[in-house]
């Protein structure tokens, strides 16, 4: 049996993801009650480049729930760091543990640790995409509309405002539109949705679509979901006053969330800047579920490596 990772969003099919979706909910649900132990006797290594505190602690707490060793590998006390390859890298961590999270900048170095390595890879954020985030926060769309079903996401339009060139917008576009979502990206000319996830889209069959607008308000009318990240992202801060100066006219204020379909949902995968790409006010209406996103990231996460850890064990059993 072939090693199965989750790089990004289309690694599982739509009927795929609706399995995770009713595992997810089905997890959520029963959490005090105990979780099967799909990765018992299993150790999960995660190496992170970046810092994280909703990606690191869902992770870490879902691998235990699960019945889990995780092993947190921190790049600076490893090898990796002073010139030994990817490849190399990967062929020994394969000895060792039974899948890894990655967070890392460069989408290829998840693509390589996956060819080299024999264990399953999850990506839990690069500078490229973050599907983590994507599935958990379509589950949680589903959620408020009272069916935690991937059905009711279909013809549901999501609006992304700001840096249209940016992973979580990457994710929106691909996922989103792989699940049937109506994807509208609304930012500056300048920071429009880059060739690499274009040339990606061209190839990739989907239930959805996309489209680009540069108008804000044109962009939220008849909006379900309304949805934006920071501004500036690790990496960007030498250009920080810059950006801010240029995605300025698409904050997500109360005037813009007020022109979209009446109760649309406000979406942000934190950390947020209050006064920045969203005011305080839109963040405390009763349409902001950025909690409920954030606590979702452990049972979407939980329904994904137990997939994952499920095949692991079958493929050595």
């Amino acid at each position: 049996m072939k090693t199965r990772h989750f790089l990004k969003e289309t690694d599982f099919t739509y009927e795929e993801i609706s399995e995770l979706f009713a595992m997810a909910a089905d997890f959520k649900r029963h959490r005090n009650h105990g979780t099967p132990p799909s990765l018992d006797k299993q150790s999960w290594g995660m190496l992170f480049f970046k810092n994280s505190t909703r990606t690191r602690i869902s992770f870490d707490v879902g691998i235990a729930e699960l019945g889990g060793h995780s092993l947190f590998l921190d790049k600076n006390s490893m090898q990796i760091s002073r010139g030994e390859s990817v490849a190399d890298t990967a062929k020994v961590v394969s000895r060792y543990l039974h899948g890894m999270v990655i967070r890392a900048y460069d989408h290829s170095l998840l693509e390589e640790f996956a060819e080299e390595g024999s264990i399953p890879i999850v990506n839990a954020l690069t500078d490229f995409l973050h599907p983590c985030q994507i599935y958990t926060d379509a589950f949680t769309i589903a959620e408020k509309l009272g069916e935690s079903d991937l059905a009711s996401l279909v013809g549901k339009k999501l609006v992304f405002m700001g840096d249209c060139d940016s992973n979580m917008a990457n994710s929106w576009i691909l996922g989103g539109a792989h699940m049937g979502m109506d994807i509208v990206l609304s930012g500056p000319p300048e920071y429009q949705p880059g060739e690499q996830i274009l040339e990606l889209m061209k190839n990739t069959e989907v239930r959805g679509s996309f489209e680009y607008v540069e108008d804000p308000v044109a962009a939220v009318a008849g909006a379900d979901v309304l949805y934006t990240d920071v501004w500036v992202s690790m990496g960007d801060e030498a250009e920080a006053e810059v950006r801010k100066q240029k995605l300025a006219p698409y904050q997500v204020n109360l005037d813009l969330l007020n022109k979209a379909k009446p109760g649309a949902l406000f979406m942000h995968c934190l950390p947020a800047h209050p006064g920045e790409e969203v005011t305080q006010e839109v963040l405390d209406t009763p349409n902001s579920i950025i909690f409920d996103q954030a606590e979702n990231r452990l049972h979407v996460q939980k329904a994904i490596l137990a997939v994952l850890g499920i095949n692991k064990a079958q493929k050595h059993s």
